[in-house]
């Protein structure tokens, strides 16, 4: 039986791969402690990443935070096979921490 792939433990995608231009230094450090996780883990934790960089740089930016969150709330649901009522109570609170950001800043939050 031959393995496919790279042997255990290889570092190549960290360090080459896909997402390798799509993180900031500070993030592919962050990206490293969420490491040792398989599957929708792994983009789970780049989306959690990339939204608090969203809501850090760019607050105005509600409808791309939403986007990104709904995303996460649907990554969530695959992972974890919740139910259609847990992810829309996931969606609404994702939804208002995100309008809790944005009214302080004076911004009309889009809520889907």
């Amino acid at each position: 039986m031959v393995k496919k792939g790279a042997p255990k433990g290889n570092q190549n995608a960290k360090k080459h791969g896909f997402y390798s231009k799509a993180l900031d230094e500070a993030e592919k450090l962050q990206l490293e402690e969420a490491q040792g996780i398989d599957g929708l883990d792994e983009e789970i934790a780049i989306l959690r990443i990339k939204l608090r960089s969203l809501i850090q740089n760019a607050p105005l930016n509600i409808e791309l935070q939403l986007d990104a969150a709904n995303t996460i709330a649907r990554l969530v649901r695959t992972r974890y096979n919740i139910t259609k009522e847990q992810k829309r109570s996931l969606k609404e609170a994702i939804a208002k921490v995100l309008t809790e950001i944005a009214v302080p800043l004076g911004v009309k939050a889009l809520i889907r």
